[in-house]
């Protein structure tokens, strides 16, 4: 899957057969930040840490973004948040 076709199923009713952290990015780009949340609460990868950072920071909680881009071993990120979920998405589906 590329980004591409991982924007095109944003329109089905439920995101694809992902890691918990592509599916987080499928949650919250459809406007359930809370279901994006829920999923991460248990993850502890390196990429669930880099979209829990970026759910925080959507969410204005700096501190605590703060917190998981370190465990994430990434910069916070000070950009656009729509350009952030856009190269968070890319590099995940990248490393599948």
């Amino acid at each position: 899957m590329n980004i591409e076709t991982f924007k095109a199923s944003l329109a089905e009713t439920s995101p694809p057969d992902l890691p918990p952290a592509l599916q987080a990015l499928w949650h919250e780009a459809n406007g359930d930040w809370n279901a994006a949340h829920d999923l991460l609460q248990n993850d502890n990868s390196d990429a669930g840490s880099w979209v829990h950072a970026y759910l925080h920071r959507k969410e204005g909680d700096a501190g605590n973004a703060a917190y998981w881009y370190r465990r994430a071993g990434k910069p916070v990120a000070s950009g656009p948040l729509e350009s952030e979920w856009e190269a968070i998405t890319t590099n995940l589906l990248a490393q599948r």
